[in-house]
């Protein structure tokens, strides 16, 4: 079972790097091992984290992220041929 991270607990684990109003759109892999440490530093030693939902929330961690940079390739990608049909629609205009 994994333990809650109290308010307390995470403003002390991140007092080195404020996140004062940042959102959920722009957490990244540092947040995510921020999180996985104060995570593991608070588990009952006794009755610790299964390893298996540890590596399954580092699996989905992982996903998540090359969806996120395969999303922001396409928007590159997208805005690059955005610029080619302006282009082109200027170019046999005149």
């Amino acid at each position: 079972m994994i333990t809650p991270i109290t308010n307390q607990t995470a403003n002390s684990a991140t007092s080195n790097a404020p996140v004062a109003g940042r959102g959920m759109d722009s957490l990244g892999q540092g947040d995510f091992l921020r999180l996985l440490t104060v995570q593991m530093q608070q588990q009952d030693p006794f009755n610790p984290v299964d390893n298996k939902e540890m590596l399954a929330q580092m699996a989905q961690f992982s996903s998540l992220a090359g969806v996120a940079e395969t999303n922001a390739m396409l928007e590159r990608i997208a805005d690059k041929l955005d610029q080619l049909i302006v282009t082109n629609q200027s170019a046999s205009d005149t």
